[in-house]
């Protein structure tokens, strides 16, 4: 009989074992691996939404130093309604990047399918430096950052002035960031060591493999996880998906002077979105879309003439205080957004694409106003937003001809195009330290269970191609389309989909392969 010690011992290591392996590593190959962090005790006792639950973890700073400085991560939890029959926890991203998952959460619960309502305790989370979370302090207050941000245009610059001000403003963030950031977050904020964080809430509410459900920017969490620790996935949905090896790095050497939304298309797939929504605008009618001229034809040719008087001069909607003034680029940024929402659904109170028909219209009939202050404003969590978006992507190199990329966006897909070269354009500034925790593959590493992708076929923001690039790449991918539009499925809901989904989650049960479902509404309808 061995003594008790050597006993204990014994048991440590199998222990240790047992988990190298259900991270996909050998013994020998995490030998130099840094000793494991603390699992983070929860007791879900903090203050939070009605029938919610809400606590925060403490986490490592700084994964390759476990036990040296923490930071928080706000959590919230709803417990699974038959506890009888609970299998564990659902995790859910909502994506953005930088979209606060305890926000999110209670507003995605009437979306799930029942039976993952009854079976999971659903949890999502603050990531690192968003929301309630450690965040990123670049700025003394909130008016520091206004003085700064506050006079950029609304939409994205055109023209050299504005551009030339667009870059030296992002600039001069990311050094004020490097300068306040006292905490070393900003080093620290790539999806990575989301996805190490993803692990330790995993073992802090005691499931063995990990049950996931990310949207947009969330597949990326998802991804990454996958191929960080692909022993410990048991069910992971991933809805809407970017090709990761264009996103991360690009896939070819011509690749490499790209801003990444154009490596992934997104220009392209939000151009067709916008297509398909003039051609069924059009075909509707002006009783249910306001923007409508009687027919696809006569609707595409409305549009262009809005968009060529915009450029003349920026119009002004509306009067008095609550007056709003719009140029063409303010316009184009707000048209690629509202594309995400297809769907009508009366429960969100949302009509879905009726409402862009309702605020193209309401631009068709504004007074022109050419002398008026073009529209300012950056939108708010830049910092959040860009120490993701910076930190999980490479970028033109330096000195990249942005304007030139802006006209070459312009060129393949309009006036949306445009607005997807700017966006990644603000990390040219960012501090290069940033990328330290960068995952850049590989991502075809062989997880316990398969990965379920789902995908609308109209995805104006990360296009079909790139979930089914998702779903090729990882090493045991499936997909399942919807034959719809709108930015995610969850958003733009399929009772075909939400069904495949639940026997996924619940059972393991995957699609038939090249499955095609219809979603549950169409515009206009």
């Amino acid at each position: 009989m061995p003594r008790p010690r050597l006993t204990a011992t014994l048991r440590a290591a199998a222990a240790t074992a047992a988990g190298l392996l259900l991270a996909g590593l050998t013994p020998a190959a995490a030998s130099a691996a840094a000793p494991a962090p603390p699992v983070p005790e929860l007791t879900w006792t903090k203050p939070c939404t009605p029938g919610f639950q809400c606590d925060t973890a403490r986490v490592p700073l700084d994964h390759r130093d476990p036990h040296g400085r923490s930071i928080e991560l706000a959590l919230i939890r709803r417990p699974a309604e038959d506890r009888a029959h609970r299998i564990g926890t659902l995790f859910y991203n909502p994506g953005g990047p930088a979209i606060s998952g305890t926000a999110a959460l209670p507003v995605a619960v009437a979306l799930l399918p029942e039976q993952v309502r009854k079976r999971f305790d659903l949890v999502s989370f603050d990531p690192r430096g968003v929301g309630s979370s450690t965040t990123l302090q670049c700025f003394p207050d909130q008016a520091a950052g206004q003085a700064l941000l506050g006079g950029l245009p609304a939409g994205y610059p055109v023209g050299a002035e504005q551009q030339t001000r667009w870059a030296d403003t992002y600039a001069e963030l990311g050094r004020r960031c490097a300068a306040n950031d006292r905490s070393g977050l900003l080093a620290h904020l790539s999806t990575a060591d989301v996805a190490r964080d993803l692990d330790l809430l995993r073992q802090a509410v005691g499931d063995r493999r990990l049950s996931y459900l990310g949207t947009s920017y969330g597949t990326y969490l998802g991804a990454t996880y996958a191929n960080l620790f692909p022993g410990r996935v048991r069910a992971m949905v991933l809805d809407s998906a970017m090709d990761p090896v264009a996103w991360s790095t690009g896939r070819t050497s011509q690749d490499a002077g790209l801003p990444p939304f154009l490596r992934t298309g997104s220009d392209l797939g939000s151009a067709r979105a916008l297509d398909t929504f003039l051609d069924r605008c059009g075909a509707a009618g002006p009783a249910d879309c306001a923007f409508s001229a009687g027919s696809p034809e006569a609707t595409r040719a409305k549009f262009a003439e809005l968009t060529n008087r915009l450029d003349r001069g920026p119009v002004t909607v509306g009067s008095g205080p609550k007056a709003v003034v719009q140029d063409r680029a303010s316009v184009a940024t707000a048209v690629a957004q509202l594309l995400y929402t297809a769907q009508p659904m009366p429960q969100f109170g949302t009509t879905g694409w009726a409402a862009l028909g309702g605020q193209l219209q309401s631009l068709w009939t504004a007074s022109d106003t050419p002398a008026a202050p073009l529209p300012t404003g950056a939108p708010p969590g830049q910092t959040q937003v860009l120490g993701v978006l910076c930190a999980d992507t490479a970028n033109p190199p330096a000195g990249a001809d942005h304007p030139a990329l802006a006209d070459l966006a312009r060129a393949r897909s309009g006036d949306l195009g445009p607005f997807w070269v700017w966006q990644t354009q603000r990390c040219a500034g960012w501090p290069a330290e940033a990328a330290r925790d960068r995952y850049v593959g590989p991502w075809d590493r062989h997880t316990a269970a398969p990965v379920l992708v789902v995908a609308n076929s109209g995805d104006p923001a990360w296009p079909h191609e790139g979930s089914r690039a998702m779903a090729d790449t990882l090493a045991r991918g499936r997909l399942l389309t919807v034959d719809g539009d709108g930015h995610t499925v969850l958003g733009n809901p399929s009772g075909c989909a939400a069904g495949y989904e639940e026997r996924y989650l619940v059972d393991g049960e995957l699609p038939p392969r090249g499955r095609v479902c219809a979603p549950d509404r169409r515009p206009f309808q």
